[in-house]
């Protein structure tokens, strides 16, 4: 019998390759030679998964950074937390909890803020809560790579978080 591993990272479907997402069109885009050129990074080959990068970063593996997080607000830096509902393994619920427990000058209110639907083309994609700089949104029919599986909300989300109309 042939087990297929459950996808932790969409609880909805199954392992598929060795990332259990299919990277082949990112990569073939990042290394088109026109994309390239438009980066400046024409001598360089891009690749889903760096071992490189990989090692880079194995220090900050684990690592609580919510301790660093609460005086960027204080600065007044905005940030945004979002999460796929169906990502078991950075799952929204759990998000949502550090972003809600998290010690801050606006945490009171951030607490009480209220919850409104996130909308795209007409409907609701999610959930999004906001107070002052920080946002938490919970996206609707998503796993941990949110852009692939609603790559529609992902492009709405990031270009209204960056143009700073993500909570209006």
């Amino acid at each position: 019998m042939l087990i297929r591993k459950l996808k932790y990272y969409d609880v909805r479907k199954l392992c598929d390759g060795q990332l259990c997402y299919d990277f082949s069109y990112a990569v073939s885009f990042l290394n088109d030679e026109r994309v390239k050129t438009a980066l400046g990074v024409k001598n360089l080959k891009f690749i889903s998964c760096s071992e490189t990068v990989y090692r880079a970063m194995s220090n900050d593996w684990m690592k609580n950074l919510e301790v660093d997080i609460p005086s960027l607000l204080e600065d007044g830096i905005r940030m945004l937390v979002y999460a796929g509902e169906e990502d078991l393994i950075c799952n929204w619920l759990g998000n949502s909890r550090w972003v809600h427990a998290m010690k801050w000058s606006g945490q009171k209110g951030f607490k009480s803020a209220t919850t409104v639907k996130f909308v795209v083309d007409g409907a609701a994609a999610g959930d999004l809560t906001t107070h002052e700089a920080l946002s938490f949104l919970k996206i609707y029919k998503a796993g941990h790579m949110v852009p692939m599986d609603q790559p529609k909300a992902a492009l709405q989300m990031l270009k209204a978080w960056m143009g700073g109309k993500l909570a209006s």
